[in-house]
Parts: C-alpha cells; structure tokens; sequence
C-alpha cells in the first residue's frame, strides 16, 4: 500500500473546486438564459394582445407638421435679429 503525503492529498482535494466553480458558472448562465427567454415571451404576449393605436397614428409625433416650425420664442426673437442688420 503507497502512503501519500498530505500535499498529494491537499492536490487531489483541490482539484475538483474548478470543476465545481464550473458547473456554478454553468448553472447560473442557464438560469439567466431561461430568464431571457421568459422576458421575451412576456414581452410579444404583450406586444400581442396590446390594441392597435387609433388611427394607425405613433402617439409620439402624433400632431407634428412636417416643414418649417414656428419659433418657440414668437415672432418678436426674429424682429430684434432684423433690426440690427
């Protein structure tokens, strides 16, 4: 029977936290991936069963008029600009 020394033992020991750092790493990475995948089902149930817009109009620009916009400050910003030319 061949004695091992306590290093050897401690070698053999340690050896098998790597592997075990592994499937952590490897079991936390498909927990995230399920998560993903359940995000993504939640979101195109959702996107389905929202209602259309009314109209067909992007409520975020809805009212804007393509072409020049009038001035935010009025028609006088523009008077005082003219004057000193």
């Amino acid at each position: 029977m061949v004695s091992r020394s306590r290093a050897a033992v401690w070698r053999i020991v340690q050896k098998s936290r790597p592997t075990q750092n592994k499937r952590a790493r490897e079991r936390a990475r498909q927990e995230k991936q399920q998560q993903k995948t359940a995000r993504r089902l939640e979101a195109r149930d959702r996107k389905a069963t929202r209602p259309a817009a009314a109209g067909g109009e992007d409520p975020d620009i809805a009212g804007i008029v393509p072409g020049p916009q009038p001035s935010p400050w009025g028609e006088e910003a523009f008077d005082d600009v003219n004057e000193d030319e």
